[in-house]
C-alpha cells in the first residue's frame, strides 16, 4: 500500500513501491484539483466579479460566441482551481523527491519550498491590487475618444490570469538567486558589484511581462528591482554555501609505518 506521508532518507522501496507512490501522489494531486475546480465553478459568479473588478469605471466584458460565455467561465475557473490546489500539488511533489535527500539537504531545501508558494501569493496580491488597476486604467483610456472601446471576455480574461501568473513567478526572484548563492554559482559580492547589469536585464524582463505600455512596465520593474536588493541582502545574510567537512585525520586501522615499535 502507498503512503501518504514523506519517505525517509533511510527508506529502500522497489520499483513497484515507487511507481505505487507516484500513482498514490498523482491522484491525491488530481483530487485536490478537481475538488478546488467544483468549488470554483459553484462560486464562478463571485470568481468573475473578481475578475472584473479591476476594470475602470463600469466596464463589463462581452461575448460573441454562443459557447464563448461557458468556456470562458470553465477556463478562469480552472485557472482558479490550479492556483488553490498549488500548496497541495507542490506537496506531494515534494513528498516524492524527499527520499532521494539527506537530513542536511532538507534543511536547506524544506526553506525554499514553503517561501515558493508564499511569494508566488504575495505576486499575485500584488499584481491584482496595483499593476492590473494601472494598466486597464492606462489601456483602456488611451485614445479612448477615437475608439468605441469594448472588452471581449476571452482576451481579458487571459490579460487578467497571464498578468497574475507572470507577477506571481517573478516574486520567485528571491528564490533563485538564494539557490544559485546557495549552491556557491555566484557568490553576493558578485551579486552587488553587477548590479547595474541585473538591472538592465530585469527592465527588459519588465518589458517584455505583459501590459505592453510604460506605466505597466514601470510598476512591473519597481518590484523586480527591489526583490533584487532583497535578494541579495538574503545571501548575504543565508545564501552561502555551506562550509565543507573538515578532512579526517588518518584513520587509526591503518597499520603503522615500518620501522615503528
Amino acid at each position: 500500500m502507498a503512503r501518504l506521508g514523506p519517505v525517509d532518507f533511510e527508506d529502500r522501496l522497489t520499483l513497484v513501491e515507487h511507481l505505487d507512490e507516484l500513482r498514490t501522489r498523482i491522484v491525491i494531486s488530481i483530487v485536490a484539483y478537481s475538488v478546488a475546480f467544483g468549488l470554483c465553478f459553484w462560486q464562478n459568479s463571485r470568481l468573475l466579479d473578481i475578475a472584473n473588478a479591476p476594470l475602470p469605471g463600469d466596464k463589463t466584458p462581452i461575448t460573441f460566441g454562443v459557447a464563448e460565455p461557458f468556456t470562458t467561465t470553465v477556463t478562469i475557473t480552472a485557472y482558479a482551481a490550479l492556483v488553490i490546489a498549488l500548496p497541495v500539488i507542490l506537496y506531494q511533489a515534494y513528498a516524492f523527491v524527499l527520499p532521494a535527500l539527506t537530513t542536511r539537504e532538507k534543511r536547506v531545501v524544506v526553506p525554499f519550498l514553503m517561501g515558493v508558494p508564499l511569494l508566488f501569493v504575495a505576486g499575485v496580491v500584488f499584481g491584482y491590487f496595483v499593476v492590473l488597476p494601472a494598466a486597464t486604467k492606462f489601456l483602456l483610456n488611451f485614445n479612448q475618444s477615437q475608439f468605441n472601446i469594448q472588452i471581449r471576455a476571452k482576451d481579458y480574461y487571459s490579460f487578467f490570469t497571464l498578468t497574475l501568473a507572470v507577477m506571481g513567478l517573478i516574486f520567485q526572484l528571491p528564490i533563485g538567486i538564494l539557490a544559485v548563492t546557495r549552491l556557491g554559482i555566484v557568490t553576493p559580492e558578485q551579486l552587488s558589484q553587477n548590479r547595474r547589469y541585473a538591472y538592465v536585464v530585469l527592465i527588459i524582463v519588465a518589458a517584455l511581462l505583459p501590459g505592453t505600455d510604460p506605466v505597466t512596465m514601470l510598476i512591473e520593474a519597481v518590484p523586480l528591482l527591489l526583490l533584487y536588493e532583497g535578494s541579495v541582502i538574503l545571501a548575504r545574510m543565508f545564501g552561502r554555501p555551506p562550509e565543507p567537512a573538515p578532512d579526517r585525520d588518518v584513520s587509526l586501522s591503518e597499520p603503522p609505518p615500518s620501522g615503528a615499535a
